[in-house]
């Protein structure tokens, strides 16, 4: 299947079953909206799935693993070494959101798709585009072609997961740089400044930010990418993770799959993914509002508003597992919870 193929197959979410759902929830034995957002999330689930049941119990975390070239920059506080260990480490148990996801009953399937070593019990080379990205700072990060592979990795692998009954997805990655990437995607993407999307990272210092933001500059001088061609974006200043991810979203859309959005480089992703087909915007599902200044900015774009705000900044898909007993407990009342009708009683009036 190729990327024109998805686009063109993603159709909106099923506004009739959003309209079940809403009735279903006034019918819940308990005050008329008492659980405020949350209901309108269930409700979002169930137009997602074109089903009123809103069944999201079997979860996954994609993790899309890779390295980025930009780190020679000195953006970062260490090397792409550890893009490789963490990435093993996933399946070792040795990793934070390893525990996290544990916790909220949700499987991970971490995939290299640009790492720049090899890793055990991880790499498939069907899946692996490339050894490590380009130096944006010098020249692009990769090919056109590449960048189209990289999404389509991510298409796949949620068709993959579909297949299995898989029906809510969580997006992660690991990636040595890519809050550098994802600053420079955003930067391209929102017309603004540099200084107004990247952050600190995994903790820079102020010296170490003000390089990182020359270096999001130099990136966009040097390589101007056109905004309007959202591969060209990716393929000039991108990352794969983050291409990978863009397809993770237009997969969960093509197959009618939620996808929860994690930090600001998943937002940076899902950001591409609504510019390359609005509709797919109605399955993403914003998690939580990241510490990295980009964060707001990117959900603002997508006219989203987070669910969590913790001032998290751990990656991973740590804040996107991080919603998931939330979804489930409005879901366990939204399913589970007697009704006025069995109680025979009259429900809660809508009032004007």
């Amino acid at each position: 299947m190729e990327l024109e193929a998805v686009l063109k197959g993603i159709r909106p979410p099923d506004e009739a079953a959003a309209e079940l759902s809403r009735k279903k929830w006034l019918s819940v034995a308990k005050p008329l909206f008492s659980l405020g957002r949350l209901e309108e999330l269930i409700t979002q689930i169930a137009a997602a799935r074109g089903d009123i049941n809103a069944d999201c119990s079997k979860k996954a975390l994609i993790i899309m693993c890779a390295d980025n070239g930009v780190v020679d920059e000195g953006v970062t506080q260490c090397g792409r070494s550890i893009t490789a260990m963490v990435t093993e480490n996933f399946t070792k148990r040795a990793a934070s959101v390893c525990i996290m996801a544990e916790r909220a009953g949700c499987d991970l399937f971490p995939v290299d798709i640009g790492v720049e070593t090899d890793v055990p019990g991880v790499t498939d080379m069907s899946e692996k585009v490339r050894r490590c990205t380009g130096n944006i700072a010098k020249g692009a990060a990769m090919t056109r072609g590449e960048a189209q592979r990289a999404v389509m990795v991510g298409v796949n692998k949620v068709r993959e997961l579909s297949g299995k009954g898989y029906d809510l997805i969580a997006t992660g990655e690991m990636g040595i740089g890519n809050t550098t990437t994802a600053a420079a995607v955003l930067s391209v993407l929102l017309d603004a400044a540099p200084e107004l999307v990247t952050g600190r990272g995994a903790g820079l210092s102020g010296e170490g930010l003000a390089r990182k933001t020359e270096t999001v500059r130099t990136a966009i001088e040097v390589n101007k990418p056109d905004k309007n061609d959202i591969t060209d974006v990716l393929s000039k200043v991108g990352g794969l993770d983050i291409a990978g991810m863009c397809g993770v979203f237009l997969g969960g859309a093509l197959c009618r799959i939620p996808v929860i959005i994690d930090g600001v480089i998943s937002a940076a992703a899902a950001l591409c993914a609504a510019r390359l087909c609005p509709a797919a915007a109605g399955y993403m599902i914003p998690s939580h509002m990241s510490k990295e200044p980009a964060s707001a900015l990117a959900l603002g774009a997508l006219g989203m508003e987070p669910y969590l705000n913790c001032g998290m900044f751990l990656g991973e898909g740590s804040g996107a597992v991080a919603l998931m007993p939330l979804i489930d407990m409005a879901a366990g009342v939204y399913r589970e919870m007697q009704t006025f009708a069995s109680w025979d009683r009259e429900g809660y009036k809508v009032l004007e």
